[in-house]
């Protein structure tokens, strides 16, 4: 293939592909849709049956198959497949039916695929990097399969939402990511890349199975690990220039260090740090429409000291600074609760990024119960993957001292979700403002169908990432997901009408991908991080950026 296919503005592509090659290519193959022209023109005939179709009699014909699957991870196995053989029918049937297809190509589907991946593998997708390796990597990216990568989401599959650790498995993460990469913001699939770090793994299950695909043997620490992360990046600075970096499940020993120590080395984010941060923000911005309470004047109580919990809490809190307060003012209102209970000065083995929102050792206040009784919280946020913990006393408790409380239970996947929504409406009488993080979506409110607003991070990340590579920026900045939550909150239903959702439905999510890429793309400039320095026609820019997934005429080469 020698011109560049993507962004819907072209006419034809030049293709060297023939017969066989061509239909399992699968960002090429058109299935029944080659026309009779392009049938001889690339010694199709007779491989393909006679029938002439189009697309939307593919994507029907799809859907009806897709239908048939009664069980949740033969529906993930068959869109798998399709992404697998024709990419173009796999990204159009997903946009046309992308409420109802999400829960099936990532959360919270994606998880039981990680967890089942050993056992449902059928055809490689991305790279598997694995420690034996390590002094092979420029090798294994110099494949010229990979030159036009523009982003790549990396996992080591260690923390695979709230399942663990699933090894090689978790190479279901970064596909299920950068396929939300091109649905959601149009990036074309030849631009992504998905990357499996494989150093091993502590599960016994895949340890002791024998159809695991995976590097059998004990996760690699310390020094060893360190050195095998340098290689990679170092490899992909030197082999992608302009990537776009975005690391994905670590584990919270890993995933703050590894930001910290690269972001200024490359263009890359952590999106459970970050991207989670910025969808919280965004969703909490647009509550604010509904609760009448101003940013400054919240109260915030976290289930999660991890990676994530103090990553929401780093954002808002720079927020609320920008919002008036002194720093010292905004972390008095964070209250953030692990296993062992409210982080303290006193607390034992506290991580760097968790000591700043220590609460002073004196505060005799320590269950989440306890702590919800003392700081009157506005907004309780759940990343702990403890099914159930905000249970009726919480809640209950929660609401008697606030009119409109926000709860976001954002555990993934469903199973790991800190409460039902159903019952955050019972237990506070409908008055609860309710996100989640897995998609849960029509309960009952106030006698009343109610759709559930899910919280996901695909309205950030992939307008983030657009942005991003629309004018090549350099690194990623702690305002770039300030201005991309202010730009979804922008976007929100409730700005208008307090009694409707706080998010858009996902059918609009192209278009506010765009909105965020924008805010993006105007503070990578502000900022001095991009390989442009002007606003002019920077919308027509993200636009042309977009790729949609329709059939172009071929040319024979």
């Amino acid at each position: 293939m020698k011109k560049n296919p993507a962004h819907g503005q072209v006419t034809a592509i030049d293709v060297t592909l023939r017969g066989f090659a061509l239909i399992t290519y699968a960002l090429l193959n058109k299935g029944t849709a080659f026309t009779p022209e392009e049938r001889e023109a690339f010694d199709l005939i007779g491989l393909l049956p006679p029938s002439l179709t189009t697309l939307p009699i593919q994507r029907d014909r799809s859907y009806k198959a897709f239908q048939s699957k009664v069980a949740e991870i033969e529906k993930y196995i068959y869109l798998r497949d399709l992404q697998d053989s024709n990419e173009t029918l796999f990204y159009s049937l997903l946009l046309e039916r992308i409420q109802e297809l999400m829960p099936i190509v990532y959360t919270p589907t994606v998880g039981l695929g990680c967890q089942r991946y050993s056992h449902i593998y059928r055809r490689p997708r991305g790279v598997f990097i694995s420690y034996p390796d390590r002094f092979n990597i420029k090798k294994i990216l110099a494949n010229s399969r990979f030159d036009r990568t523009q982003v790549i989401v990396v996992s080591d599959g260690e923390r695979i939402l709230g399942l663990g650790d699933q090894g090689a498995g978790g190479m279901g993460i970064p596909i299920g990511k950068l396929a939300l990469y091109t649905a959601c913001a149009g990036i074309h699939p030849s631009h992504t890349l998905p990357i499996l770090l494989d150093t091993g793994t502590n599960n016994p299950e895949l340890q002791h199975d024998p159809l695991y695909i995976g590097w059998q043997h004990e996760r690699i620490r310390g020094k060893e690990y360190d050195e095998f992360v340098a290689l990679f990046v170092a490899a992909v600075k030197e082999r992608f220039p302009h990537v776009l970096l975005q690391w994905e499940d670590f584990a919270q020993a890993n995933a703050n260090p590894l930001l910290e120590r690269y972001r200024n080395q490359l263009c890359s984010f952590n999106d459970d740090i970050q991207g989670t941060a910025a969808i919280a923000a965004g969703t909490l911005l647009s509550a604010i429409h509904v609760s009448g309470i101003p940013l400054r004047d919240q109260r915030i109580v976290v289930l999660g000291a991890g990676s994530a919990g103090c990553g929401i809490s780093q954002l808002l809190c720079a927020m609320m600074v920008r919002d008036g307060l002194s720093e010292k003012d905004a972390k008095q209102r964070f209250f953030l609760v692990d296993q062992f209970g409210l982080i303290r000065e006193n607390t034992s083995n506290l991580l760097s990024f968790q000591k700043s929102f220590a609460q002073p050792s004196s505060l005799s206040s320590n269950t989440l119960q306890e702590v919800v009784e003392y700081a009157h919280p506005t907004l309780l946020i759940g990343v702990s993957g403890q099914p159930g913990a905000f249970n009726e006393a919480v809640i209950r408790k929660m609401a008697s001292f606030v009119e409109r409380p926000i709860i976001f239970p954002l555990s993934n996947p469903t199973s790991r979700c800190e409460a039902h929504p159903a019952d955050l409406f019972k237990w506070t009488d409908g008055r609860a403002i309710a996100g989640t993080g897995s998609p849960f979506g029509t309960v009952q409110k106030n006698g009343a169908p109610w759709a559930v607003d899910q919280t996901n991070n695909c309205y950030i990340f992939p307008g983030i990432g657009l942005g991003l590579i629309a004018v090549k920026a350099r690194l990623v900045s702690d305002d770039m997901f300030i201005v991309a939550a202010e730009a979804l909150a922008d976007c929100s239903p409730a700005k208008a009408n307090p009694q409707a959702n706080l998010l858009p439905p996902l059918a609009d999510i192209r278009q506010v991908s765009q909105k965020v890429a924008l805010a993006v793309a105007k503070q990578a400039i502000k900022e001095g991080l991009a390989s442009i320095d002007s606003h002019d026609d920077l919308e027509k820019i993200i636009a042309d950026t977009m790729w949609v997934p329709e059939y172009v005429p071929y040319r024979a080469v």
